[in-house]
């Protein structure tokens, strides 16, 4: 019974510590996380699982120890990417643009690993008919295509789904 109710505290001391570390920390929204974010989620989610089923204090201190550095770690590299453009553009690529003036540029759509039958659905999901429809589609940093439509008053983004680009090398 008392090696469940240290998991339990040490649940909820990990549970408060993430929520503060990443108020300090900042955090922007879920829907704009870059390959370094995802990077970070997984390795976080690692780092303290010893930390609240790990049955003593050491596994507390030591998971914290590691989520701490992770956080750190995470934090010098968004400064790093903010203060350097070519690391930036190194790590997280740069937007590709797939179609412009109602034209698919073949070479990025193959760089991207992208079908035409996938930039059709693509476009489709942003409500637009046709590709010769769409002035400029762009794959963003974030694995998002964001459309921009002949008439320019519509814009959209489409949110890819996490196994689209983890799957994939796109930049």
């Amino acid at each position: 019974m008392q090696s469940l109710v240290f998991i339990i505290l040490s649940s909820l001391a990990v549970y408060f510590f993430i929520i503060i570390a990443i108020r300090i920390f900042g955090k922007r929204e879920i829907s704009q996380l870059s390959v370094i974010d995802l990077v970070f989620i997984l390795l976080i989610s690692n780092a303290v699982q010893n930390a609240m089923v790990g049955g003593n204090i050491n596994f507390l201190i030591g998971g914290l120890a590691a989520a701490l550095t992770l956080f750190l770690a995470n934090y010098f590299m968004g400064e790093l990417f903010f203060r350097s453009k070519r690391l930036s553009s190194l790590i997280q690529g740069e937007p590709l643009m797939l179609i412009y003036e109602g034209k698919p540029i073949d070479k990025h759509l193959k760089r991207a690993k992208l079908s035409n039958d996938e930039l059709e659905a693509a476009i489709r999901e942003h409500g637009i008919e046709k590709i010769s429809e769409v002035n400029l589609a762009v794959l963003e940093r974030d694995g998002n295509i964001s459309v921009l439509s002949n008439n320019y008053r519509r814009k959209t983004t489409r949110k890819r789904k996490a196994h689209e680009i983890i799957g994939k090398e796109v930049f």
